[in-house]
């Protein structure tokens, strides 16, 4: 039997305070919003329109399986339809979402997964559960391997690629600072894989404030990265240009997780000193602010964004 939709203005509305993954994604807020009270033929209809477009389908599978209630529904679309590719996918990192939070086995998961990806081979977002769910869970070779599928399916992943930085990032919390440190190594590989307009570009930004994320949980680096030195060495200096130089010439505006990098590297300029490029750079995010990575190590997101967006547009 199916769940009754969530009674009406209790639980879903979403304060100004409240985080959006959907980002700009208005065709995903309102497959989300119907979703959540079980008609899963908009999801269904929005899933068939993206088609093949792997980073785009794999940012609205992640975002409509944390609705609450998106199991359930899934399940239910799933019998409607057992041979769904879509309702398999959802449905299996839905299941992920909840065994991340604890509220379901992680094998179950696993196997929801495996399930979706026989049913679609080709497609990189089964691959991606498995991934988001052993970047948490899961051993260092199984991690590596998991991203490899995903390359063999999209070279250009850009959710798996941020993944694999953030976990590279936390080898070897304890040494300190080290400029050659891995993460490095791999952001600046990927970035010279990737074609020209790939915002894949500024994955050493990502890198760079992956692991002040670790250095200052680790107490390497102090908690304000604004006092840290962490921004303001040649290495980082030249990262830091290097991407913001690549987004002024970027023209393709229609990635759907673009927004996630332009916080990162808004938050790099702030933390290097750099208000007016920094200044150019909320005039683009406007409210779509990320938690990552203003909450890092551990400050209150909102807070530190607006912060930094009223020094900066001070500034500018």
């Amino acid at each position: 039997m199916s769940p009754p939709p969530p009674p009406l203005g209790r639980g879903r509305r979403r304060t100004a305070q409240a985080f959006d993954e959907a980002l700009d994604d208005a065709e995903l807020v309102a497959a989300r919003a119907a979703l959540a009270q079980g008609r899963w033929q908009t999801a269904r209809s929005l899933l068939v329109h993206t088609g093949d477009e792997w980073d785009r389908r794999g940012h609205r599978i992640t975002v409509l399986a944390r609705e609450p209630y998106c199991v359930p529904w899934a399940r239910e679309w799933l019998l409607a339809e057992p041979e769904s590719a879509d309702a398999a996918v959802l449905l299996a990192l839905a299941l992920v979402r909840g065994a991340l939070r604890g509220k379901g086995k992680p094998d179950r998961a696993r196997e929801a997964c495996r399930d979706a990806a026989a049913l679609a081979p080709a497609d990189p977002t089964p691959w991606l559960g498995l991934l988001m769910l052993e970047r948490a869970l899961g051993a260092e070779e199984d991690v590596v391997r998991l991203f490899e599928e995903i390359r063999s399916r999209y070279a250009d992943h850009h959710h798996a690629h941020h993944l694999m930085v953030a976990r590279l990032a936390e080898r070897r919390a304890d040494a300190g600072p080290d400029p050659l440190h891995e993460v490095y190594d791999f952001a600046g590989w990927a970035a010279e894989q990737a074609p020209a307009d790939s915002p894949l570009a500024i994955l050493p930004v990502i890198a760079h404030a992956e692991r002040y994320r670790v250095l200052a949980a680790a107490g390497h680096e102090p908690p304000d990265p604004a006092a840290s030195g962490h921004w303001s060495g040649r290495r980082a200096r030249q990262v830091m240009k290097a991407a913001f130089d690549w987004w002024l010439e970027w023209e393709q505006d229609g990635h759907p997780r673009r927004l996630i990098d332009l916080n990162f590297l808004a938050h790099a300029k702030v933390c290097e000193g750099r208000g007016a490029e920094a200044a150019a750079l909320f005039h683009r995010i406007g409210e779509h602010i990320t938690p990552a990575p203003w909450s890092y190590p551990d400050r209150d997101p909102h807070t530190a964004f607006r912060a930094a967006r009223a020094s900066a547009l001070g500034a500018a």
